[in-house]
């Protein structure tokens, strides 16, 4: 019987991680509508949608990290935080087309081709797309082993979307050298990663003194 409501409280908490995780869109748009966004508000709109994807791709890469180092389990909930990244993405670019270019295709076209941060922008776009297709049990299933070499590519995404990022800002903050640098990490944590789980293994395994 305790299985149940634990099974249903998985479930119930992934669903109001999506409910929370629609918020800053939904905040910051009737900011926008309302004219209470400083300057140019479909911009800092635009802005903003991207960097809330850049954190929900830092977090759901930071998931394996906090389980093996910090012991906190979030397994459960890398789905639904990878998902949301790629459904900010999504409402990024169509702010960029539809607010900012007004559907314009010539403009937009030009701008992929000839603005490197743009370009960068939609091939992470590009490279989402068959990852938010595939994040579910059924193509885990039928891809098999190669599930997981398709997914791999979030990891070339996490550091073109923070690429995107630094080149897009006018202003030199540190704000996209922190992100930079935790998308550099949590990267270059995945080939150490076999050696920092046998090093916990051996310390498990230690005699005390």
């Amino acid at each position: 019987m305790a299985a149940a409501p634990s099974k249903l409280w998985r479930s119930g908490s992934v669903w109001l991680l999506y409910a929370v995780g629609f918020v800053p869109a939904v905040w910051y748009f009737y900011l926008g509508a309302t004219g209470q966004i400083p300057g140019n508000s479909v911009k800092e709109f635009e802005h903003i949608l991207g960097i809330w994807a850049l954190r929900f791709l830092i977090a759901t890469l930071a998931v394996t990290p906090l389980r093996d180092l910090a012991g906190v389990n979030l397994i459960r909930f890398r789905r639904a935080l990878g998902l949301l990244a790629f459904w900010y993405v999504v409402m990024h670019f169509l702010t960029y087309m539809i607010l900012d270019q007004s559907l314009n295709m010539s403009a937009i076209v030009q701008d992929i081709a000839k603005r490197p941060f743009i370009t960068i922008g939609m091939a992470c776009l590009v490279m989402l797309i068959p990852l938010a297709a595939t994040s579910n049990s059924f193509s885990i299933r039928r891809l098999g082993p190669r599930w997981s070499k398709l997914h791999k590519l979030v990891y070339v995404i996490v550091l073109g979307g923070a690429l995107h990022f630094a080149m897009s800002v006018k202003v030199i903050t540190a704000e996209p050298f922190i992100y930079m640098t935790l998308a550099v990490l949590l990267v270059l944590y995945r080939p150490l990663r076999p050696r920092v789980m046998r090093w916990r293994k051996q310390r498990k395994l230690a005699p005390a003194r």
